[in-house]
């Protein structure tokens, strides 16, 4: 397969970082593409083990590794101390699953058909969910904003920031595995996936190569997280763009390709379910799961970070992700044009984040 060829990618950005001193431009470039394939491979290493453990714990191996390759790279360029770019990263995968990699889906799989259909209940509770994380998101923003006009220092303010960003951190994490005790335990015969029984293909792997193949693509991306990082600022440079659009276009895609292809091949089969499991839990995951994590980390790396969204089109396109998704999914069916109308909707954030200066 193609994807196995880009693991050649691998070996050939750490020999341009550490043998050739290329310059950081191609260092990122590969970094990235690289990651690709590693990503992808962490997400059958889930799928087999995911049938190996049993539909409980193999829903929760599956949304808790979903994002393991967005988190690795966010990691590890919050411990460079580059927190506005960590939260651009963030705000570019909860738009990017929902609209680039739903409109995508959509657009491809309701080519030909008048109108694909999915369950109504698993995608209301994910538009739910989705409403809750975006005004989690946005309190955080709004309370900075009034308590700029009463008598506090900056240092003052800022430590009511982080206080409330973790306060929200911890409420959302509870909410995230009230969601998975939800859906996988006590209402299972309701959100129970008997569309994707046939989603294997063949005899899944033994739980010792699904753990070993989880394993190694972890390290191997941590390895190119790494590269990707410490070359982020010079390549800004070199390619006159911010670090903050690369943060929300360039990482957050790249840290989510495997699902956005995995979404658009299942969308091909009619199966509009899986394709909104895929993308828009994703998206809840980031903000429920992933956006937490890092706050409470970046207090152990010494880089304290807030989710304070410093810049308004981030807020706003949080908000639309929110009104897109719930537009889309509230008759539980999709055609073509809807797909287009979110990939519209992800292009005109994008030329604005590319004017962010």
């Amino acid at each position: 397969m193609i994807v196995n060829l880009f693991l050649l990618l691998v070996p050939l950005s750490v020999l341009l970082e550490y043998v050739f001193h290329a310059s950081p431009v191609w260092v990122f470039a590969i970094g990235v593409l690289a990651i690709v394939p590693l990503a992808e491979w962490i997400r059958r290493a889930t799928e087999h083990l995911a049938v190996r453990a049993g539909s409980e714990i193999g829903g929760l191996v599956n949304v808790t590794f979903g994002n393991m390759a967005e988190l690795i790279i966010a990691l590890f360029i919050l411990a460079a101390g580059n927190t506005e770019v960590v939260k651009a990263q963030i705000t570019g995968s909860i738009i990017g699953n929902a609209l680039l990699g739903l409109g995508l889906a959509i657009v491809v799989g309701g080519w030909k058909r008048h109108t694909q259909t999915f369950p109504r209940e698993r995608a209301g509770l994910q538009s739910s969910l989705l409403i809750l994380s975006v005004i989690a998101l946005l309190v955080p923003a709004l309370f900075d904003y009034t308590e700029r006009g009463l008598n506090q220092t900056v240092i003052e303010r800022t430590r009511l920031d982080e206080l409330l960003s973790l306060g929200v951190s911890v409420v959302l994490i509870i909410m995230y595995f009230a969601n998975i005790a939800y859906t996988l335990v006590t209402h299972k015969n309701v959100f129970s996936r008997e569309e994707d029984a046939d989603e294997m293909h063949g005899e899944a792997w033994p739980v010792w190569k699904s753990i070993g193949v989880l394993l190694g693509a972890t390290a191997f991306i941590a390895l190119e997280a790494e590269l990707v990082s410490g070359a982020l600022e010079e390549t800004s440079k070199s390619l006159g763009l911010s670090p903050f659009f690369l943060g929300v276009t360039v990482l957050a895609v790249v840290g989510n390709a495997a699902e956005y292809v995995s979404a658009v091949y299942f969308a091909r089969r009619d199966r509009m379910g899986l394709v909104f499991t895929i993308t828009v839990g994703a998206t809840v995951q980031v903000a429920l799961l992933t956006a937490p994590i890092l706050v409470i980390a970046s207090y152990f790396m010494g880089h304290p970070m807030n989710l304070v969204f410093g810049n308004p089109i981030e807020l706003i396109a949080i908000a639309a992700v929110a009104f897109g998704v719930n537009a889309i999914a509230h008759d539980g069916e999709t055609t073509w044009f809807e797909g287009l109308l979110l990939l519209a909707l992800y292009a005109i954030l994008g030329m604005a984040f590319y004017l962010v200066r």
